[in-house]
């Protein structure tokens, strides 16, 4: 079966959504990448619900994701705190969304995927997170600079 293009595109958005939740996961429970990995490909990948169905991720993103963010962790972290005010350093951060910049860091640096698309992704995530708040906003900026320094060349 061949996938068109808008079905690649979801799956690359759930796979970005799944990487947060399983950082947000692995954080909170102290699992390993790989039993999380395994937690989520094999059980969270197209779940079905009473009411809805969870989509099917993109694999390979998802991996990628969530083992650059633990490998490259410290790094991403650093760009996070410079692209926080001074006061608010990542450790102060909610956990939902230090999840979702370190998964936002690791496609930032460790993808080609245009800055613009990566950003615009991750708000999209931080709204399915937070639809009532202003964290999809504060995420934008925070992606944004990290993006600047992640790579200048794009902006």
């Amino acid at each position: 079966m061949t996938l068109s293009g808008n079905q690649k595109r979801q799956m690359k958005s759930a796979s970005r959504l799944f990487a947060v939740q399983a950082l947000f996961q692995m954080e909170q429970s102290d699992q390993t990448v790989d039993q999380v990995r395994v937690q989520f490909e094999d059980h969270r990948f197209g779940e079905h619900f009473d009411d809805y169905d969870m989509a099917e991720g993109d694999t390979k993103l998802f991996r990628q994701l969530i083992e650059n963010a633990v490998n490259h962790q410290a790094a991403i972290d650093q760009m996070t705190d410079r692209a926080l005010v001074a006061k608010w350093p990542i450790a102060r951060i909610d956990p939902t969304l230090r999840a979702l910049f370190r998964a936002a860091g690791a496609e930032l640096l460790h993808s080609s995927n245009p800055p613009r698309v990566v950003i615009s992704e991750f708000v999209d995530v931080a709204k399915a997170f937070f639809p009532e708040g202003d964290e999809a906003k504060f995420a934008n900026a925070v992606m944004d600079h990290m993006a600047r320094e992640a790579k200048p060349d794009a902006f």
